[in-house]
């Protein structure tokens, strides 16, 4: 079994690369060519979406 376990879906993580212009790097090279600093924006990306997400699903209710 891996070590590490995924909390964000493939597809939510390449669609984060997208908006931040890195989906190129890591369509062409992997994850671990994104440099770290855009790993951090990418961090910050998917807890404001989680945050969207939280909100809407609280509105709602």
């Amino acid at each position: 079994m891996s070590r590490h376990r995924s909390i964000m879906s493939d597809e939510l993580k390449y669609e984060l690369a997208k908006e931040l212009g890195v989906y190129d790097i890591v369509k062409e090279k992997g994850w671990g060519d994104v440099p770290s600093r855009e790993c951090g924006n990418l961090v910050a990306a998917a807890i404001q979406y989680a945050q969207k997400m939280y909100e809407q699903n609280n509105n709602h209710s």
